[in-house]
């Protein structure tokens, strides 16, 4: 009987171990995950943080346009047969997403102005091609996105995606140089001085999701001023706010 008790207790001993290291293990890990969180978002200093406020100030646009958000593709198809929406064209400057749908590679033409502005830009100064990933979308198709990814704008409400008005594209920022992303956020921080763009920089997708004011299709007419090609490191620095005058009516 002695026996019996030592071999229960030597027993409980080992398993009460094990599972104590298979406790002490599991922590560990999910303390090293917390900390891989914690430090990517430490090092992450975009110019343009996603916020509400950004989202509600993309919906007051798309309200001051009276814009509709696109239901489905029966609305969707209308739009683009009355010359509302316009295809955007790949070019050597602008390569578009494989898996985005055809029948999305859509926008206002004001939008479609700027893709072409902002791509050709990017392409005199580092020869290399801009990649559309996004750009009109239903409400239908983002529902089914707030469905796989929670950080998604909602389909409806005062801050409701802009891409379903399609005045709205994300181009990538994944595979950026710090000098080719430096770039981008100068280019549209003038632009957002300037009340003709809404920016954001979504961290999960890593792309420049950037809501274009229907005012860019006058101020285009009328201007051809671009941001310095060479800002200060530093994204707050006043030095930004500099711009290079180029040919064109003031």
């Amino acid at each position: 009987m002695l026996r019996r008790h030592i071999a229960i207790v030597a027993f409980l001993a080992i398993t009460g171990t094990s599972a104590f290291g298979l406790r002490h293990a599991t922590h560990r890990r999910v303390h090293h995950a917390v900390l891989r969180r914690h430090l990517r978002w430490t090092l992450w200093h975009p110019m343009f943080r996603p916020s509400h406020e950004s989202l509600l100030m993309q919906n007051a646009e798309i309200d001051r346009l009276s814009l509709p958000r696109i239901q489905d593709d029966d609305q969707l198809e209308a739009l683009k047969a009355s010359g509302d929406l316009l295809p955007i064209i790949p070019s050597e400057s602008l390569r578009i997403e494989p898996s985005l749908d055809p029948s999305r590679r859509y926008c206002r033409p004001w939008t479609r102005d700027f893709v072409d502005d902002i791509s050709q830009a990017y392409y005199n100064r580092f020869h290399e091609q801009i990649q559309l990933n996004s750009a009109v979308r239903t409400v239908k198709v983002q529902r089914k996105l707030r469905r796989h990814n929670r950080n998604a704008a909602p389909w409806e409400g005062d801050t409701a995606s802009s891409h379903l008005a399609g005045i709205t594209v994300d181009l990538q920022r994944r595979g950026m140089t710090r000098e080719q992303i430096r770039w981008m956020e100068y280019y549209l921080f003038y632009m957002k001085s300037l009340g003709l763009v809404e920016p954001e920089e979504e961290r999960r997708h890593w792309c420049f999701h950037i809501m274009v004011s229907g005012r860019y299709a006058d101020w285009r007419e009328s201007q051809s001023i671009v941001p310095l090609e060479n800002p200060v490191d530093h994204p707050d620095n006043d030095s930004a706010t500099q711009v290079a005058m180029g040919g064109g009516a003031n």
